[in-house]
């Protein structure tokens, strides 16, 4: 089932179910799904699941960015509604690998580049955004990678 499909149907569901806060997040997917149809990456008003995939990404990340500017100016409910938006959203994304998971494939990903000092550094990270994309935040790829290359 595409993803704009299963959003319409859950859009549905909140709607019967009466829970405006569901359906809020789920129309903000449905915004963002119809711009990036109308958009450079569409193909014949169809967009690839890895379009979607980061589509989905920068919406948490939009959410979680302004959940932390409201809690630093101490305005907690409004830090709320943002981090149960973004809990919704991520409902869709694919199941985020553990540290430990990334830390595993980033050690064979740098053993088949073949890198060994930090210099190297982009040449990882080139193979890694492609191997995880949509399964890690780059910024913790970015660490993990820092990290094992420093050592």
């Amino acid at each position: 089932m595409s993803l704009e499909i299963q959003i319409n149907n859950d859009i549905k569901q909140a709607m019967l179910n009466k829970e405006k806060e569901v359906l809020e997040s789920l129309r903000a997917i449905k915004s963002a799904i119809l711009l990036l149809k109308t958009g450079k990456d569409a193909v014949n008003g169809e967009v690839s699941e890895a379009a979607e995939i980061a589509m989905l990404q920068k919406l948490v990340k939009q959410r979680r960015e302004a959940a932390d500017i409201y809690t630093q100016q101490n305005r907690s409910d409004l830090a709320d509604e943002e981090l149960f938006q973004a809990s919704i959203i991520e409902r869709y994304l694919p199941k985020q690998l553990s540290r430990e998971e990334i830390e595993q494939q980033v050690k064979a990903i740098i053993a088949e580049v073949g890198a060994t000092s930090p210099k190297e550094m982009g040449r990882v990270m080139g193979q890694a955004s492609k191997h995880f994309a949509g399964k890690a935040d780059n910024r913790v790829v970015s660490e993990i990678v820092k990290s094992l290359l420093q050592n």
